[in-house]
């Protein structure tokens, strides 16, 4: 359910002045100030609007966590500041075999958990064999997403550790730069179960504390390897309600804001506020459950998705900060096939496919998530509704329920629902990324249920193709399968726009949807 303004009013002003008093005099300390108060120059607060839904990045799959996260831990791989191109993190060297089964990572010397275990080939191998079979686990989202054609893991010595491969994978180094299941925790969090709330990496920040529905906070790790990032203390506050959110940000309670409303922002543009504006690598679709009645049937999926006019939704519930998807793929990602459409609004035709059917006057049970996203940030119920307004002009009746983010996933991994909303953003800039979604058997990740072994067949292939005309051909047949069998409706990329305060440098949102607040400052 969504906070009421007033109270989200009431919850920043006073965690402002709270952060102004200087109240965290103890991350001050931690941080080896040892005297004194925080200043908010010393301090980063970003507003989102949801929790995250966990901390260790073995366990979830949203955004929201990824923002914390990425500031915790870091992973083998990094990727470039604002791009997908790969790079060294806490590995500072990579071989790769011949045959491209044999990946032998050198690693970084002398560096130090938070929590002052050594980072070695012994945590990277724990890391990634908690998320193989047999260890893995039906909650862990990503972990077949991200090492499905790992064999095994081996430790060399050290500083030396060997990845071996069941068969070639040309996303595999891309994969183990991502923000989810790729990160390293230290080994005694992993042992204590304790990471999923409070989070030990090795990164430019360390953990303080996490007050659910209302804020995380971070403090600088002075000793980070990286040398200590400018900014002391993060907080990545939890606001909900999109107008509250807008008006913390121009009232100068917050620094940044993730996730604005389209009619917010020229509100925000009046104030003379920045805004951080990139092409959204995301999609926002809408999705069927094709595993049971009634949408196993696919003429019926077609007769649903003619009747939804998706170019003048978009236009209308997004404001021009929307593209309209015409595929499951940004075009701007390589396998990207412009030819590919979905089928096309036609009342008609949807009328006379439901009448073939035999679904006229049929009723609809949707589910919707009532916080915004970053690929959806008019929220999945004003989107639900947008579609139910479609699909009555055609004699369906729709239901819809609404949930907060953490229990709509919940529900939806269960099967709730006969149409749900979801979206994805992508982690690493490949086709894969996006594709696989639909080839994965955890239902976190692919919530149609969709299960086609030609599909299936496809994907692996794609994965042991280098890059060029060939893998991207394939990915293009792909998603002609996907539009043919009308798993989902594909709605919209959202254009990134992150307002931000005039006093911060360097600001920008990755193309993964995250914020690193290593390369911030303040003025």
């Amino acid at each position: 359910m969504f906070t009421d303004y007033k109270k989200q009013r009431i919850i920043a002003i006073i965690i402002a002045v709270i952060f102004a008093a200087g109240a965290l005099t103890s991350c001050a300390g931690s941080s080896g100030s040892g005297k004194g108060g925080s200043s908010r120059k010393d301090t980063f607060i970003l507003a989102q609007g949801a929790d995250p839904r966990g901390l260790d990045p073995a366990y979830v799959d949203d955004g929201e966590s990824a923002n914390v996260m990425v500031q915790v831990y870091e992973n083998l791989l990094q990727y470039g500041e604002k791009d997908t191109s790969i790079q060294p993190c806490l590995a500072e060297s990579w071989e790769v075999s011949p045959d491209g089964l044999e990946y032998t990572f050198k690693l970084k010397k002398n560096v130090k958990f938070h929590n002052g275990e050594n980072f070695n080939a012994a945590a990277v191998k724990k890391n990634i064999d908690r998320q193989l079979p047999p260890n893995d686990t039906s909650d862990m989202p990503y972990a077949d997403f991200t090492f499905e054609y790992v064999d095994n893991v081996q430790v060399v010595d050290d500083l030396t550790v060997k990845i071996f491969l069941k068969q070639p994978s040309t996303p595999f180094l891309a994969n183990l730069a991502m923000s989810l299941a790729a990160p390293i925790v230290a080994p005694k969090a992993i042992d204590d179960g304790t990471a999923m709330e409070k989070p030990v990496g090795t990164g430019p920040y360390k953990f303080v504390s996490w007050a659910k529905d209302s804020a995380v906070k971070l403090v600088r790790n002075d000793q980070y390897w990286g040398g200590a990032p400018a900014i002391k203390n993060i907080v990545i506050q939890i606001i909900p309600d999109n107008s509250a959110r807008a008006s913390a940000m121009m009232a100068g309670e917050i620094d940044a804001m993730a996730q604005v409303d389209p009619a917010s922002i020229a509100a925000i543009k009046e104030k003379n506020i920045p805004i951080y504006e990139a092409p959204g690598m995301n999609i926002n679709y809408m999705a069927f459950d094709v595993t049971r009645p009634p949408f196993d049937n696919q003429k019926l999926r077609e007769a649903i998705i003619r009747a939804i006019n998706v170019p003048e939704l978009v236009q209308q519930l997004y404001m021009g900060y929307s593209v309209p998807a015409y595929s499951i793929l940004p075009s701007f990602v390589p396998g990207y096939a412009a030819n590919v459409k979905n089928y096309e609004y036609d009342v008609e035709k949807s009328k006379a496919l439901l009448k073939e059917c035999g679904a006229e006057g049929m009723n609809i049970k949707m589910i919707a998530y009532s916080n915004p996203r970053p690929y959806n940030t008019a929220t999945g119920v004003k989107l639900a509704e947008a579609i139910q307004g479609y699909l009555t002009k055609v004699g369906v009746t729709v239901d819809i329920t609404q949930y907060d983010w953490t229990t709509y996933k919940q529900m939806a991994t269960q099967g709730e629902g006969d149409i749900k909303f979801y979206g994805w953003t992508g982690d690493n800039g490949d086709a894969d990324n996006f594709m696989n979604l639909l080839s994965d058997q955890n239902r976190s990740m692919n919530v149609s249920g969709y299960n086609n072994p030609e599909y299936k067949a496809l994907i692996d292939k794609a994965a042991a193709t280098p890059n060029g005309p060939e893998r991207n051909a394939l990915y293009a047949q792909m998603e002609e399968i996907v539009a043919r069998d009308a798993v989902w409706l594909p709605i919209s990329h959202s254009i990134i726009n992150v307002p931000y305060a005039a006093d911060v440098v360097n600001f920008s949102q990755h193309p993964t949807g995250s914020t690193y607040f290593k390369f911030v400052s303040k003025k």
